[in-house]
């Protein structure tokens, strides 16, 4: 995996008036913080941070280059990143220090790839996880998860346990829950009649509909029948009476 460098400055935490300040001056709040590190506040470069979040950067791992001592050199993965709400401006990062040779959880993309079979059918791909837990060294934390759907037909499903990783990397799951699926089609016949019929209706001198040419009859006669409940009674009785 490739690493990045992060340069970064140590600042006073207090008070939150200095957070604002440094917001405004384009740099960013941030907190370093491990298993065997103590919480630290830094500030930094705001378009610099950007950079290295984008969705092209492909470091997992970032080296931060800095003039305090005990914080230059170390290694970090973005823990936790606060943005506003409407702009979606950076406001805050936490970082996590990670030791090179020592294993870590991490969470990891799963990238869909191959035509599924079902689709072909008719079936529409549904995945279920977007991604997936892992547990590995820091420098062999994959980019994304690949997961082949060529065979996957219509109600085939994939579950974690099948997915294939790469190296020392570890799934880190309880129960063997599925990942991807295909859907059958569905297919609306319903309105297709309703349609008819509404058409037949609002034509002066049209046929009516086959459903509604034969709902009809039906429909009459049974108000006919209800109309006349005792001739209904004296058939009833004859056929007693025999």
């Amino acid at each position: 995996m490739q690493t990045a460098e992060l340069n970064c400055e140590k600042r006073a935490d207090r008070p939150k008036s200095l957070a604002r300040a440094l917001r405004r001056e384009g740099r960013v709040p941030a907190i370093i913080y491990g298993p065997v590190t103590k919480p630290t506040a830094v500030a930094i470069d705001r378009v610099e941070l950007r950079a290295k979040l984008s969705g092209s950067a492909q470091a997992r791992i970032i080296r931060l280059k800095s003039a305090t001592a005990e914080l230059d050199g170390k290694h970090i993965i973005f823990k936790d990143i606060q943005r506003a709400p409407v702009s979606g401006e950076i406001l805050h990062a936490d970082l996590y220090e990670v030791d090179l040779n020592k294993p870590l959880r991490v969470e990891v993309p799963l990238k869909f790839v191959g035509k599924a079979k079902g689709i072909g059918n008719g079936g529409i791909l549904a995945p279920l996880e977007r991604a997936v837990e892992v547990e590995c060294l820091p420098l062999e934390i994959p980019e994304v998860v690949e997961v082949d759907v060529t065979d996957v037909d219509v109600h085939d499903v994939i579950h974690v346990s099948a997915i294939k990783f790469s190296g020392n990397v570890k799934p880190i799951f309880d129960t063997d829950y599925p990942i991807v699926t295909v859907l059958p089609p569905t297919v609306a016949e319903a309105p297709v009649v309703a349609a008819a019929a509404a058409e037949g209706a609002a034509v002066e001198g049209a046929a009516p509909a086959e459903g509604a040419a034969t709902a009809a009859p039906a429909a009459e006669g049974a108000a006919k029948e209800a109309a006349a409940p005792e001739k209904g009674g004296e058939k009833a009785d004859k056929g007693g009476k025999k």
